[in-house]
């Protein structure tokens, strides 16, 4: 039958049947006229059956039959149910006759069956109407439950069943609160009883009894959460669990009596019923439940000490567990509870932790595991013993441990990995404080090495500590989630001598006080490992290691080093006895502190001194031992001087504990010593007196059983948890430093990374590389990310470079070269995709922090380049098109449109164009040689290749390097420069260059995209170029996109960065060194890239260096057939109209013109507009004089360099003046005429002018005359008329000049300059006779000039200024030239007259 399951705790399952009635929804009363039908309908059944079965006392009398008290009440209560006053009394009143019937013992198990059903029944009818006084009448009623079992075991197992059945009713029933302490352990007692019981029954009542004591325990426990931390913590009635005695070690007392009676040996009656007395009875609480906890402890010593079977304690582990599971967090605000978890519990866990049964194990660790999730603030040091004693011993099976039980234990742990903050509150907690074990540390590498399958296939094992290691790690990654930003963790560093003991945190709530705290706690701790080091090497030198670390003081005294030896882990316990025990005065003083450092209070001297004798090695002699027992007597009297009359006692009962220990366990004693004899050697010692004899008898027999290791286990084994141990653990946890709550905030996961991520990186690689499975696959991946996100987040780039190198391993592209179809193998490996794809997705999250593992990253990238695998841009250089877009010189295209026959598709390998080209090619069927049709396998193969890097994003590594950390981009473009490999002068393979091209063109999109940071990429950038450039002899693809990408820097660099323009534009001498052969090849498209960056960035080319670097790169052209129009073009935009002329590129720009004006590779029209270029170009020099002549100070610096310029720019001009083309020298002779006469604004001096007729005019008429005579008519066509120009320039000049040059102190030597190269010129000789034209022209030139001279007052027969010498001179020359002259320049004169003109 079914019925609603009663109003119960949250969580706690009903075992009993639901019964078919329902209540009204309004209150949850039942209907009363139904309530009184159903109780009749169980009085009628329950008559029925006593009709058959009741035993009465004159069996033969039918009326006495009639009159049987169980029958009358019954009768009785089926008229109470119809009667009108019934709804009020019913509920109560419906349960006594039942109740009756089962205390009887004149019922027989029928009528006692019967009974319990209806009370089953007329409960769940009543419900909420059921007072708590009624449930606690029904609770002694069952608890003293007789019955006559018969000969029927089926019908006393019905009533068994019965009686559990009805109990859960009470403690589910809403009023159960009312219940009461007593009533409640009476309930669970007699539970208890009935499990005891049905062990011997069927497998039913055994499984039923047990069910029904765990939901009682469940219905309990499930209230400590509503019950405040001081209700019911103190009652005036004592709840009690059955006594404990050896005969009924379960405190069951006698329950089956001579005639088959269940009762409880407590006797408890039913007038102690607090209705009955009239007390008023508190709800029950905190006390029965510290009595049913005590209780179930107990349950487990007593399982311990007598030995029983497992199934016992595996069922009261089972009971503790649900009752902590229920009870929750609640338990700490009751003191006696806590206390019997801390205590009585934990150690029981700790020896059935050990146990070989699995179940009980599985048990252990899950009451653990709800110990730590609510409880472990108050739990710390037990939570390091479990650890250590349990966990760390039962999961490696060089402890001895079972595989079930290292898979158990292994389990555990990662359930316990997975709670959040476990591993941040271990280390916290225990690593970090000095006087506890690394148990971060050691669980960490537990699940790395348990990881590791070696010499064995992969198993659960190795799976599940996987799984352990990667929820650490994602524990750690989520924490970096809840991070506003990377905590500030300072190195720690101790800067003078504090007593590393009594360093205290001043509040533990604070992470910004605890956080620093425990890291140098943990700083102070990892000194003391490596001072102990140094110490089991040498004593004195682990000393004064650390005095230097400021751990001990530069004077040692006795306390320090004492609490050196106390506190610190790894020491030789044998030094450590011999430091002691040494007679040495400051031995000695060590040897009483150390002493100091123990707490003996209340403490039996047995375990006092295996707890002291735990901590070093007894020394050998006997004078080392007296001296360390004394220091231990000294101790333990001044902590319990009411055990014994004076310190003496407690020396001599040590000594002699020692004496019994070495004779009961050596085994070279052969007769060991009794107890009498104990006793009787320790006579008369306590001030005179015995001890008590039931003191040494204890000892003697705590030493039989449990040896004193006078050699105890050197540095930080796994150890059994003895007696003593535990007792002296519970003394340090009512000591130890607050538990620390772990934060989510990521404050301490950098150290603790630090110290796990390589194990656990070699592990989750080789879990990785064993399983073929892809959910493990998948997990494995997920630990590589989560270690790249903390690696990343916590600046630790060697972890995250050694996490690249591991993944690298696993794509296969590395010895893709093994396979015949590496595509197809590729696409085939799920493996290698997801390696692939792991790596790329680390190298684009998280590149900031990759350093070295660049390197293997493009290792990669450069296989999977030679396998058409690559986008067809991964190189670019995230530029807009409209800075790509081509331009136009002179008709033809920019010069970034190299031909294409030299240069492969940008990160494409020869053969195809990127992977849909290595698709295509698979697709293809019209090659040379004929092939097979791919199969379906293949081309799925090729398409989740496709897939794979597609999600890989390769080109965003490049294009989004913009965004890299300044290291991390140093770092990929060093390795860039590593992967291309040094030029070679011969030519190396195919392969080889184009992995060097495909490498600089990452280089150069790289360089490119990081425009704001050219100065950090740079130098290594121009020093890769320049070894392709200096090392290249002929053309190739390589050397081209060095010279092209330089170039292409350079343009899209310097309008952004005036301060590298200098650098940039030098390194573009590196042109200038190219080889002649591949300068040639390449001349026409570098001059088109020097036009574009000149037409782009002439003005931001400020330096005269940068200027000489340009034009001469510019000029060089000059020569060449094809790049020669465009290299004037940008001559002509740089000097028309003096645009970008400047001082700093003049006299460059004056030169590359002359070239050009030189140069016979274009029209002549060309070399003519050169000459324009230059003559206009005096314009400048006109303008820049002013602007100088504003300047003030440095005026006359600047007008002098000005002046030289124009010296360049005429002997530019006198060059040109001599060339072989009579255009060109025609226009040049010109060109010089208007520079030699423009030269208003130009602030020209005297000594510039004398200059100017010695450097250029006087050298000019030589070098002609010389042509003239000299060279061939052929060779300078029509060489007369330049001669002519030349006289004409020469008197323009000198006449316009005149008035300057005279003042000169070299005129007279000027003018027989000018009048000597007349006298030759006349006298030229041109085809074998003189010229007529220059027969003709001087004369007239020279009779202009000594007009003008003679009007001026220059020329008269006695000037002051030379005397006569200048009259005389010049008539001299003059009438070599024409005799006319004097006559017709002096017709008739007066002499004295033109000197006196001459001196005003």
């Amino acid at each position: 039958m079914g019925r609603p399951r009663p109003p119960t705790v949250a969580g706690i399952d009903p075992i009993a049947e639901e019964p078919p009635h329902a209540r009204s929804p309004a209150d949850g009363a039942p209907d009363p006229a139904a309530l009184a039908c159903a109780v009749s309908a169980q009085a009628s059944a329950v008559l029925a059956v006593m009709r058959r079965g009741l035993r009465y006392p004159r069996a033969d009398d039918a009326a006495a039959a009639a009159e049987h008290p169980l029958v009358a009440s019954l009768r009785a209560l089926r008229r109470l149910a119809f009667s009108p006053g019934a709804p009020s009394a019913l509920p109560a009143a419906a349960l006594r006759p039942f109740l009756d019937a089962v205390r009887s013992e004149e019922a027989g198990a029928a009528v006692t069956s019967a009974s319990l059903a209806a009370l089953h029944e007329v409960m769940a009818l009543t419900g909420p109407a059921l007072p708590g006084a009624a449930l606690r009448e029904v609770v002694d009623a069952v608890n003293g439950c007789r019955f006559d079992a018969v000969a029927d075991p089926g019908a006393e197992e019905a009533v068994l069943m019965r009686i559990l059945q009805t109990l859960l009713d009470c403690l589910r029933a809403p009023a159960a609160a009312a219940l009461g302490d007593q009533h409640v352990c009476t309930a669970l007692n007699t539970c208890f009883r009935v499990v005891h019981q049905s062990a011997g029954k069927g497998e039913l009542m055994q499984r039923f009894s047990r069910h029904a004591m765990h939901e009682l325990v469940r219905c309990v426990f499930a209230r400590l959460p509503q019950i405040g931390s001081g209700d019911g913590a103190d009652t005036a009635v004592k709840p009690e669990m059955g006594g404990v005695n050896e005969n009924h070690p379960f405190g069951i007392g006698q329950m089956e009596n001579g005639n088959g009676s269940y009762a409880s040996d407590t006797g408890r009656s039913d007038e102690n019923s607090a209705d009955i007395n009239g007390l008023v009875v508190e709800p029950y609480g905190v006390p029965c439940m510290v009595e049913i906890f005590q209780f179930l402890c107990s349950l487990l010593n007593l399982a311990e000490q007598i030995g029983l079977d497992e199934d016992m304690p595996l069922f009261a582990l089972k009971l503790i567990n649900s009752a902590i599971e229920l009870g929750g967090s609640s338990i700490r605000k009751h003191p006696k509870l806590l206390s019997l978890v801390q205590d009585e519990l934990f150690r029981n866990l700790m020896q059935f932790g050990l146990s070989m049964n699995p179940l009980i194990l599985s048990v252990v660790c899950s009451i653990a595991l709800n110990l730590y999730h609510h409880l472990r603030i108050e739990l710390k040091l037990q939570l390091e013993a479990f650890f250590s004693c349990i966990i760390l011993r039962l999961s490696q099976p060089r402890f001895g441990a079972t595989y079930h039980q290292q898979e158990v234990a292994m389990e555990a742990l990662v359930d316990f990995c997975r709670q959040k903050n476990f591993m941040v509150e271990m280390y916290a907690n225990l690593d970090c404080d000095i006087t506890c074990r690394n148990v971060f540390e050691e669980l960490a590498n537990l699940l790395s090495k348990s990881a590791f399958p070696i010499n064995c296939p992969l198993s659960s094992m190795h799976i599940l500590a996987l799984e352990g290691l990667i929820a650490v790690i994602q524990g750690m990654a989520d924490r970096i989630g809840n991070a506003a930003s990377r905590p500030e963790l300072m190195p720690v560093e101790l800067d003078e001598y504090t007593p590393f003991w009594t360093v205290k945190c001043e509040n533990f709530l604070d992470p910004q006080h605890w956080v620093k705290f425990v890291r140098q706690r943990k700083y102070v701790k990892r000194r003391l490992m490596i001072g102990a080091d140094h110490f089991n090497r040498d004593p004195k030198k682990g000393l004064e290691f650390l005095q230097g670390t400021h751990l001990l003081p530069e004077k040692l005294d006795p306390q320090s080093v004492a609490c050196f030896f106390r506190y610190t882990a790894g020491l030789d316990k044998n030094l450590v006895g011999d430091f002691l025990g040494n007679h040495d005065e400051f031995c000695v003083q060590v040897l009483h502190e150390f002493a100091q450092t123990f707490d003996f209070q209340e403490m039996n001297l047995d375990t006092a001194l295996r707890l002291f004798l735990e901590t070093f090695r007894l020394p050998g002699e006997s004078q080392k031992i007296q001296r360390v027992l004394e220091a231990f007597s000294d101790r333990y009297y001044e902590q319990t001087p009411q055990a014994f009359a004076n310190k003496d006692t407690a020396l001599l009962l040590s000594y002699s504990i020692i004496m019994l220990n070495t004779d009961q366990h050596n085994m070279q004693v052969k007769k060991k010593m009794t107890e009498e004899d104990f006793i009787k050697n320790n006579r008369n010692i306590n001030g005179g007196s015995d001890l008590p004899r039931e003191m040494l008898s204890d000892l003697y027999h705590s030493i039989c059983r449990n040896e004193i290791k006078t050699t105890p286990e050197q540095g930080m084994g796994y150890f059994e948890m003895s007696p003593s141990r535990w007792i002296d653990l519970m003394r340090k946890s009512k000591s130890t430093s607050p538990y620390i709550v772990g934060d989510s905030q990521p404050f301490l996961d950098h150290d603790m990374f630090a110290v796990m991520s390589g194990p656990t990186i070699a592990a989750i690689a080789v879990v990785f590389d064993h399983s073929e499975h892809e959910e493990v696959l998948l997990t494995c991946v997920d630990g590589f990310l989560g270690v790249a996100k903390i690696s990343a987040f916590h600046h630790l780039e060697d972890v995250l470079d050694d996490l690249v190198v591991s993944l690298c391993k696993f794509t296969t592209l590395l010895n893709a070269s093994l396979v015949e179809e590496p595509v197809t193998a590729f696409g085939d490996d799920l493996k290698a995709r997801l390696a692939t794809e792991t790596l790329f997705t680390i190298a684009n999250r998280y590149g900031d922090y990759i350093r070295t593992g660049w390197r293997n990253v493009l290792d990669c990238i450069l296989r999977l380049h030679k396998l058409g695998l690559l986008p067809a841009r991964v190189a670019s250089d995230a530029a807009d098109d409209s800075e790509l877009s081509a331009e136009t010189v002179q008709g033809k295209a920019a010069p970034s449109a190299v031909p294409t026959s030299h240069i492969p598709v940008m990160g494409t390998p020869r053969k195809s164009s990127g992977l849909m080209g290595r698709f295509s090619q698979l697709l293809s069927l019209d090659s040379e040689e004929p092939r097979s049709q791919p199969t379906e396998q293949q081309l799925a193969a090729h398409q989740r290749t496709l897939q794979t890097i597609q999600k890989c994003r390769i080109d965003s590594i490049f294009t989004e390097s913009k965004f890299l950390q300044p290291d991390s981009l140093l770092q990929l473009a060093r390795a860039l420069i590593w992967a291309a490999g040094r030029p070679q002068k011969v030519a190396s393979s195919p392969d080889d260059e184009d992995t060097a091209v495909f490498c600089l063109e990452l280089l150069i999109a790289i360089t490119l995209n990081n425009r704001d940071r050219i100065v950090l990429l740079w130098h290594g950038v121009y020093e890769h170029i320049a070894n392709i450039v200096q090392s290249t002899v002929m053309p190739c693809a390589l050397v081209e996109k060095a010279i092209f990408g330089l170039l292409r820097i350079c343009q899209r660099l310097l309008p952004y960065k005036e301060n590298l323009a200098d650098e940039l534009l030098r390194s573009l001498q590196l042109v200038l060194k190219l080889d002649a052969r591949v300068a040639d090849a390449y001349c026409e498209n570098i001059t088109q890239e020097v036009a574009r960056l000149v037409k782009a960035n002439a003005a931001h080319i400020k330096s005269q260096m940068g200027w000489r670097t340009v034009v001469l790169l510019l000029s060089i052209t000059a020569r060449h057939s094809d790049a020669s129009e465009v290299g004037f073009e940008a001559i002509m935009f740089i000097m028309s109209e003096g645009a970008h002329l400047s001082l700093g590129n003049y006299a460059f720009c004056i030169e590359a013109s002359r070239q050009f004006a030189e140069s016979r590779v274009g029209l002549v029209d060309r070399s003519i507009r050169a000459l324009d270029l230059m003559s206009d170009s005096v314009k400048c020099l006109a303008r820049w004089s002013q602007e100088t002549k504003e300047t003030g100070d440095e005026a006359d610096k600047g007008l002098e360099t000005i002046r030289e310029m124009w010296l360049k720019l005429l002997q530019a001009l006198k060059k040109l003046s001599l060339d072989q083309r009579e255009e060109v020298r025609n226009h040049a002779l010109a060109s010089l005429q208007r520079c030699l006469t423009a030269t208003e604004g130009i602030c020209l001096q005297s000594a510039t002018w004398s200059h100017a007729f010695d450097l250029v005019i006087f050298a000019l008429l030589d070098d002609l005359l010389e042509i003239s005579q000299n060279h061939s008519q052929k060779d300078y066509r029509n060489i007369e008329g330049s001669l002519v120009l030349a006289m004409k320039l020469v008197t323009k000049v000198y006449l316009q000049l005149l008035p300057d040059l005279f003042g000169l102190s070299s005129f007279c030597k000027l003018w027989l300059g000018v009048l000597s190269r007349m006298e030759k010129y006349i006298k030229i000789k041109v085809r074998g006779k003189r010229s007529d034209k220059l027969q003709e022209v001087i004369p007239d030139l020279l009779k202009n000039i000594l007009l003008v001279m003679k009007n001026k007052g220059i020329l008269a027969k006695r000037s002051t200024i030379g005397g006569d010498s200048l009259w005389e001179l010049t008539w001299l020359h003059a009438n070599n030239i024409s005799t006319n002259l004097q006559s017709e320049v002096f017709p008739s004169h007066e002499y004295d007259q033109q000197g006196n003109a001459v001196e005003v």
